[in-house]
Order: structure tokens, then sequence, then C-alpha cells
């Protein structure tokens, strides 16, 4: 798979969803879809998913997953998350993986999200970007740094490899925690 920035690690993605807190028949976002895994994953709970890249190769990567799992609750669209989102009356969590326009995608979940927003980054900027736009909006919750290693091989024994770290932004109306 030659697609850049995916796919979500397994261990980051339970996380990330776990405190999105999706609920059976909820409205989501996947901001920055990629390969589809969390798009694929939230739409086993979720009443529709809605999966935004700019890519137009990570829709075509995310709707082939998508129809290979059976995912029949996930709308794709291709382009600009902040032009989609204008669009959109509301939901009731989103997922961001994708850190372009950050700051203006996230004052717009912030008008139309009920629940949670989960932002996933792995550049320290863009950790700094979410908890500055969450804390402007006042809807920060939480950031938590996730570092996964996973075993391998070395010399007949078992070595732990760490797996590039993560940090993941929680926000949304404190009622909803």
């Amino acid at each position: 798979m030659g697609l850049k920035g995916g796919p979500t690690q397994d261990e980051v993605m339970a996380v990330s969803l776990r405190k999105l807190g999706i609920r059976a028949g909820d409205r989501i976002a996947d901001i920055g879809c990629g390969t589809g895994k969390v798009s694929i994953a939230a739409s086993l709970v979720a009443g529709r998913v809605y999966a935004v890249d700019r890519r137009a190769e990570a829709i075509a990567y995310a709707r082939q997953a998508a129809a290979e799992a059976g995912a029949v609750n996930i709308d794709f669209f291709e382009g600009d998350a902040v032009e989609f989102l204008a669009g959109i009356d509301r939901l009731d969590c989103a997922f961001v993986g994708g850190s372009r326009r950050l700051p203006e995608v996230l004052d717009l979940l912030s008008e139309k999200v009920s629940g949670t927003i989960v932002v996933n980054a792995v550049m320290v900027e863009t950790l700094a970007e979410a908890i500055c736009s969450m804390k402007r909006l006042g809807i920060f919750r939480e950031a938590v740094h996730l570092q996964v290693s996973r075993s391998a091989e070395i010399a007949g024994g078992v070595m732990f490899k760490p797996q590039n770290p993560v940090y993941i932004i929680v926000g949304g109306d404190a009622a909803c925690s």
C-alpha cells in the first residue's frame, strides 16, 4: 500500500475510537480519512460516516476498502474538509486524521459536533495547533501521548521495536465526556 499518511495503527485507532465514544446511529465525520480504516471501524456502530480526504487516491483506496469490508453506511467526499463541513448541518462526533487547515476545521466542528472531537497528530506542531485551537474554542479536554512498540525477532529472542508516537487530542462539550 503506497498511500502516504496511513493507515492508523490498530492500538491508536482503538484508543481514538474509545475517546470518541460513538453510539449506535451517530453521524460521524472522518476528516483526512486516508485508507478508510477509521471510517470502516466507526461504521460498525455509527449510523452514517462521512469520509473526507482531499486526495483522489485516498478516496479511491478507502472506497475499495469499505466495499471489501461490506461497510455500506459510509459516504465519501473528495475535497477540502472546510468546504465539506460548511455544507453539513450537524454531527455527533468527529475524528480528524489530517492536519491541513486544522484551526478552520476545528472552528467548524465546534459549531456542528454535539459530542466529541478527536484529533490524531504525529507532529508536535499539529499537537500544539490542535490544543491551542481547542482551548480558544473552549472545548479542550485532554491530550494523550501514545507510544506503541511491537515485538520483533532478534538473535533468537524477542525485542520491542517502537513505532512512531501519536498524540490524541480530545475536545468537545464538557458535559459529553
